[in-house]
């Protein structure tokens, strides 16, 4: 796959000393629809990743390229890994999470809040208590592109699922489209895109930023953190600063933890999600619409505390 120099723009020293002058912004596959979900598994050296509108989660390695990984995902959308290592998938189609276990079967996590069908889980990430948290928009019922049109049943929220007993809280619900989520390093703050209200004149469309309670069991805040220029922001990915590497039309925006804009990597596609992964957790995964891209960093993703 052919590699291009990288295009970045910077506006704060910082940014510097994140990009390697000789690392090249790789293609690792294209000719998909929409790609969503990328996450990586270290111990067999994979990304895996979503293609949505193809209905499939896909594999990439080094020595094997992309192959698919599962057909008929029911639309799958965000994913992550839990603290045992497995699979946590958001569903379009069934409305629902579920987790891939050991032996090859998918058990169903959650699909109902407060006895009403969720929307469609968009992004999820696994905080270091075990608890899952996800965004669950009304985007994935809106048309057949991404799971086939639905009816929503209850408001765009932000839930926290506890996996062994299966408490659900809705920990947020001031939403128009809650979208992807990060923890920071310290998990004292959670970062959730706020992409809009489809078709609103005036959306909504920045990254708020929650404080989290000691016992993880709350939220408070929710301010904007930042605005992206131009657009919004989709998936993000936290490295080991503290710098939140947001998903955006142009490319992949580097956000300061106080909220400036550092730099930007421009993609030549609008990139939905990121996440960090390869040996050292260095390399950044670039889903941008139909195309897979990666590219070395100068910093890697942040580790749970």
């Amino acid at each position: 796959m052919p590699s291009f120099p990288v295009v970045s723009e910077s506006f704060d020293p910082r940014f510097d000393g994140l990009i390697l002058f000789n690392a090249e912004l790789e293609l690792l596959g294209e000719g998909f629809r929409w790609l969503e979900g990328p996450v990586w598994f270290g111990d067999h050296e994979c990304l895996l990743f979503t293609d949505i509108p193809n209905n499939r989660i896909m594999r990439w390695s080094e020595r094997h390229g992309v192959s698919v990984f599962r057909e008929s995902a029911n639309y799958a959308n965000g994913q992550t890994r839990d603290l045992q290592g497995r699979l946590i998938t958001c569903h379009h189609r069934h409305r629902s999470l579920t987790r891939l276990e050991y032996n090859g079967d998918i058990t169903t996590l959650v699909t109902t809040a407060d006895g009403k069908r969720l929307n469609a889980p968009n992004d999820v990430v696994v905080k270091s208590d075990g608890s899952i948290w996800f965004s669950d928009p009304l985007y994935g019922l809106m048309n057949d592109f991404e799971g086939g049109r639905q009816e929503g049943e209850q408001p765009p929220a932000l839930y926290r699922l506890d996996p062994t007993t299966r408490e659900l809280r809705r920990m947020a619900s001031d939403f128009d489209g809650p979208n992807g989520l990060a923890f920071s390093p310290d998990e004292r703050k959670l970062y959730v895109a706020e992409s809009g209200a489809p078709g609103a004149a005036d959306p909504r469309q920045y990254v708020r930023a929650f404080d989290v309670s000691e016992d993880g069991l709350s939220i408070s805040g929710g301010e904007m953190f930042h605005k992206i220029n131009s657009g919004w922001a989709d998936g993000f990915a936290v490295d080991e600063f503290g710098n939140l590497w947001c998903g955006a039309t142009d490319g992949v925006h580097c956000v300061g933890p106080d909220g400036t804009l550092l730099g930007k990597v421009l993609v030549p596609r609008r990139v939905s999600n990121l996440c960090f992964g390869d040996r050292f957790n260095s390399r950044l995964f670039i889903c941008a619409s139909t195309c897979l891209y990666s590219l070395f960093t100068n910093t890697r993703g942040a580790q749970r505390p």
